[in-house]
């Protein structure tokens, strides 16, 4: 089985892709992680030149990414939440599989799907999951889990999130801070016992869909 996993994270390494990682550890099939850290992905320009022969005809870093799509047999797409929805960059990406749809030649059809959200409160989750999942349903991807992971924003590391009324820090522990400590900031992926336990469930599914560990 051929695995192509998606980061949609313009932060490369970090929790997103931290979860994809974690998640795959062990797992004994074809398996591909893609980050689209540093990638020039513009997003789909309704050009409809792709309605002809389903190939997206304007020319940057996803291109690539499609023909990887194309070939795999499972998608896992993550992606973090940004101002209330899916970061710019990953919608981007999703938005290209439009190419991949007209005249009923799905390219994507039937392909399992696995999605992955990141976010600093656990009830700002439902946004992005539901635009991976409508872009997994406009393909006729079979989503078969869904995982959440505990994140931080940018306050965190800006600079000047200690002191800001305006950031999340202050926010959430209600008070300016002397400086940012380790005990503030969610714990990496491998040190979040709530996100081991989905991990764990994820990937029974994955192993009752085909997937080796």
């Amino acid at each position: 089985m051929k695995i192509l996993a998606i980061s949609g994270s313009p932060r490369k390494g970090r929790m997103t892709h931290q979860a994809i990682t974690e998640l795959l550890r062990d797992c004994k099939e074809d398996v591909e992680i893609i980050s689209l850290a540093g990638k020039k992905i513009q997003g789909c320009i309704a050009c409809t030149a792709c309605a002809a022969d389903n190939t997206c005809k304007v020319k940057d870093d996803w291109n690539e990414i499609g023909e990887k799509m194309k070939d795999a047999d499972l998608i896992i797409f993550g992606a973090p939440n940004y101002f209330g929805t899916i970061n710019a960059l990953a919608h981007a990406c999703l938005e290209r599989t439009f190419s991949f749809r007209h005249r009923s030649d799905f390219a994507l059809k039937d392909k399992l799907g696995v999605i992955i959200t990141t976010c600093y409160k656990r009830d700002m989750h439902d946004p992005v999951v539901g635009v991976i999942e409508h872009s997994f349903n406009f393909s006729n991807i079979k989503t078969i889990a869904k995982m959440q992971v505990n994140s931080y924003n940018s306050c965190y590391t800006c600079g000047y999130g200690h002191d800001c009324h305006a950031g999340m820090v202050v926010y959430r522990f209600g008070k300016e801070l002397e400086e940012i400590l380790p005990e503030h900031l969610p714990p990496e992926v491998d040190s979040q016992e709530e996100t081991l336990a989905e991990i764990k469930e994820v990937r029974k599914i994955l192993m009752e869909n085909g997937v080796k560990f």
